[in-house]
């Protein structure tokens, strides 16, 4: 099992106790103060290391706790420091503080560190409250505590090039082809339940490609894991987008994978995609490709390509054009995404790319009827769907629905007591109302 998310509990160390103590050697009457600070407790960070691919090492430990200082002693001796926690992640990995949701780091580059609880100051030692008034102070300090908290990991994986597509499309296959990894193929939908990474070799430039799971209706809400997968994606700088060439509709398969990408965040749909008809070894699929080739560029797509990831035929030309498109990028754009975020500005943490918390979108909606008889339902999510769906797609249009009962609305206009041949007006689309289709 791919383990991408744990929440771990950190603490870090007590600073030690400074102490009283006088000198004492003979012939020295009345010796001064010599009462040593106590060490600084140790500190917690996390640790970027390339050699951890998951963090399933923490669904058996979730506890973590730094040394104490030592306590000081006498002849004006400071207790050791205690040792530091070093907790070794993903390269890929964000923290988040559990309770507050705030962002504590986003680890993207090997061997990275980063201080998440800072360990306790040491007290202070008689020696240091001498003066020419106290010359034989009897007082000292308790070691700070150390910071302690609750923080959740969640792992994105880093790649140049994410495969996305409906399940099925063939991207395990497409990966294994181009690839020394070997992930679990088979003839039916959701084989991968995981993502996968996999390194190709293509004109003596390496890639790193993810395959995601396959995205269903719904993922950007959390359907079929869409979260834990759509997760990996912002992560990727270049999208393969592969169709299935025996699907019954794979330009609706193109246009729904697009719309869930763009309703989790519009930044996936606007990463540069390389569209790739698969299974271009059946008869079916080779007739069907010049139709549809022409369907996806008067959509928008300049150069789409079709292969079999079965036989390997046309693959490395895919592998080329995310050679070029990478290469277009601009030098910002070629940066992992995280590096235009700024930078943290507590003085506790190494430099470190501060990630932006992510947005809650506002799913609420208002129901209210209008003089001339229609309901209208109000509420910023709804109106984004009702402009985002493809209404001359019968898929769509039933996803549609389901989202209106997802949301509460159905429910909602039932219960103010909608009936058979109502109009319903949503944004700008007017709908008539159907008990037995909802609309």
């Amino acid at each position: 099992m791919f383990f991408d998310e744990a929440q771990i509990h950190i603490k870090a160390g007590a600073g030690g106790n400074g102490v009283v103590a006088f000198r004492r050697e003979a012939h020295v009457p009345r010796g001064g103060p010599s009462g040593g600070n106590g060490g600084k407790g140790g500190d917690v960070y996390l640790v970027a290391d390339p050699q951890v691919n998951t963090l399933v090492f923490f669904s058996q430990q979730v506890h973590f706790r730094a040394a104490n200082g030592d306590h000081g002693r006498g002849k004006n001796q400071t207790g050791a420091i205690g040792e530091d926690v070093l907790i070794r992640v993903p390269v890929g990995t964000m923290a988040f503080d559990a309770d507050t949701g705030e962002p504590l780091a986003d680890l993207t580059t090997p061997g990275q560190q980063v201080l998440l609880a800072r360990g306790g100051r040491g007290g202070r030692g008689n020696w240091v409250f001498r003066s020419a008034t106290v010359q034989a102070p009897r007082i000292a300090e308790n070691g700070a505590p150390g910071e302690e908290r609750t923080v959740r990991l969640e792992l994105k994986l880093i790649a140049d090039v994410g495969i996305v597509g409906v399940p099925n499309a063939g991207k395990s296959t497409f990966l294994a082809r181009v690839s020394a990894a070997r992930p679990k193929i088979a003839d039916y939908p959701f084989t991968t339940l995981e993502p996968n990474l996999g390194v190709a070799l293509i004109d003596n430039r390496d890639l790193v490609l993810a395959d995601i799971p396959g995205l269903i209706e719904g993922a950007h809400t959390g359907a079929g894991l869409g979260h834990q997968f759509l997760r990996h994606v912002e992560r990727t700088r270049v999208l393969v987008h592969l169709l299935n060439g025996i699907s019954p509709d794979p330009l609706g398969d193109y246009e729904a994978i697009n719309q869930e990408l763009e309703l989790f965040d519009p930044a996936l749909a606007a990463k540069p995609q390389i569209v790739v008809l698969n299974k271009m070894d059946l008869p079916d699929v080779r007739a069907l490709w010049p139709e549809l080739a022409r369907e996806l560029r008067a959509r928008g797509v300049a150069e789409p390509l079709a292969i079999s990831a079965a036989t390997g035929d046309g693959v490395n030309d895919v592998l080329r054009r995310a050679v070029t498109v990478l290469a277009e990028l601009p030098m910002s754009a070629s940066l992992l995404e995280t590096e235009k975020l700024g930078y943290a500005a507590r003085p506790d943490f190494v430099t470190q790319p501060k990630p932006s918390a992510p947005e809650v979108e506002d799913k609420s909606f208002t129901v209210e009827r209008d003089r001339d008889g229609a309901w209208h339902v109000h509420g910023a999510y709804i109106e984004k769907i009702v402009k985002m769906t493809r209404w001359e797609y019968y898929d769509a249009v039933m996803r549609f629905q389901r989202i209106l009962q997802a949301l509460g609305i159905t429910e909602a206009l039932q219960s103010r007591g909608v009936h058979e041949g109502d109009t319903v007006r949503i944004g700008p689309m007017e709908l008539e109302w159907s008990e037995e289709h909802a609309f």
